[in-house]
């Protein structure tokens, strides 16, 4: 995969308080825990195993957040991809539920976390409502509202008159209302988990890209090009920024681009018509589309794009016309941001845990949810790592298995892009 340099400059980017002094490593050191990738899993590992006592050097190839944890649409959304019922299904009524209590409360972590640290992130919590596209949709929501509901979770389902009032567009046969989701300022949280961890005594290098991965006299040895880290344990979290630190690892997921633009701020008259609530909002169209407003006023809007990296405005053409078909009174307005982030997706759309070699723990797959999962994968992966105790991991690690005809699935993909942004619910 190509590096990727932004065009034009992330809302996250333009809007972020400045990020804590990280240097480069520039000599070799020893460490607990090495820890690879300074997104949200890798930054919240680092965090609770400081609070543990145990010594985390955590190396980034960039900058804090500089993958998906820098450029996501900052919904934080509770619950894995799979609804409880289907996890107890697929692993049985002690370990699904365990797995389904793991992913709905995973929303309440990143809040915790905020609120703790005195994290100076733009936030609000008033919830994430899904939007039904299709009768199907809505049979699927109100499903999985009630599920949830079944489990003590405060949701419910809404009508197509009360989602309408609730995000200000008529485009919705109906759908539900989880109250523990909300959004935050995405870079910022990546900032504030940094140094919230340097604040509990992890050390953190970015500009420092690991070049190499070896074990020899029952340590791991990370090579940096001019430096190395020598360290019992190796925690490798680049998740959809994985590229050839251990052989096939990234041909198990699907590195999708997600594109997101930002409006101009809203007129005072122009909000009074759209998100009244201050939820976050995503649908079930197979290709999703995920809105809502920034502390600022702003309304932004994702959904897929191209694999290959964007080469001019016109890669983003597809969500402007989307903000005038599913919200009118907005038709023409001026987008100010323009940006895109890599997503990994697994086969079976479950973050996976892969323990590869002694001490050597890879987690990898966030499926559009990362900001909640990953953050809580980051303690669970401290707690593993400080106790031993395989039951503080969501899910047991399993063997790498790579995609059939990896380069092919991204062509496959590709298509499919194109073809549900023709047939997907009109828009």
């Amino acid at each position: 995969m190509a590096d990727y340099f932004p065009l034009e400059p992330s809302l996250w980017a333009a809007t972020a308080a400045p990020a804590p002094e990280t240097p480069p490593l520039a000599g070799s050191t020893t460490a607990d825990v090495a820890i690879i990738g300074g997104g949200y899993a890798g930054l919240s590992a680092a965090l609770h195993l400081a609070e543990r006592g145990v010594r985390p050097v955590l190396l980034e190839a960039r900058q804090i957040g500089f993958g998906g944890s820098g450029r996501n649409g900052g919904q934080v959304i509770p619950g894995l991809k799979h609804d409880p019922d289907a996890l107890v299904a697929m692993f049985g009524a002690e370990r699904g539920g365990r797995l389904a209590e793991f992913g709905g409360g995973t929303a309440d972590l990143v809040f915790d976390l905020i609120a703790r640290h005195g994290m100076p992130v733009p936030h609000r919590r008033a919830g994430w409502i899904q939007g039904a596209h299709s009768p199907e949709g809505l049979a699927e929501a109100e499903a999985r509202a009630a599920q949830w509901a079944g489990r003590g979770a405060p949701v419910r389902p809404l009508d197509k008159a009360a989602i309408g009032q609730a995000l200000g567009t008529d485009r919705y046969l109906g759908g539900w209302l989880d109250e523990r989701g909300g959004g935050i300022q995405p870079l910022d949280y990546a900032r504030g988990l940094a140094r919230a961890a340097l604040k509990a005594g992890a050390t953190i290098h970015t500009g420092t890209p690991v070049t190499s991965l070896d074990r020899a006299e029952g340590r791991w040895r990370l090579g940096t090009g001019g430096a190395t880290v020598t360290a019992d344990r190796v925690l490798l979290c680049t998740n959809g920024y994985t590229k050839g630190l251990w052989p096939r690892l990234e041909q198990t997921i699907i590195a999708a681009n997600s594109f997101q633009v930002a409006t101009r701020p809203l007129t005072d008259r122009e909000r009074e018509t759209v998100l009244l609530g201050g939820q976050v909002s995503s649908d079930t169209r197979k290709l999703l589309l995920y809105f809502r407003l920034d502390h600022q006023g702003r309304l932004l809007m994702g959904g897929r794009g191209p694999f290959r990296e964007p080469k001019g405005a016109s890669d983003w053409a597809h969500l402007e016309r989307v903000v005038g078909k599913l919200f009118p009174q907005l038709s023409g307005i001026a987008v100010e941001h323009r940006w895109c982030g890599r997503v990994a997706v697994t086969r079976d759309y479950l973050p996976h845990l892969h323990e590869l070699a002694p001490g050597l723990l890879v987690d990898i797959g966030c499926q559009g949810r990362g900001v909640g999962l990953q953050t809580a994968m980051g303690r669970a992966m401290a707690d593993y790592v400080a106790t031993g105790d395989a039951d503080a991991l969501p899910l047991p690690p399993v063997p790498i298995r790579p995609l059939p005809l990896h380069a092919l699935h991204r062509l496959y993909v590709s298509a499919v892009i194109t073809w549900y942004r023709m047939n997907d619910g009109g828009l």
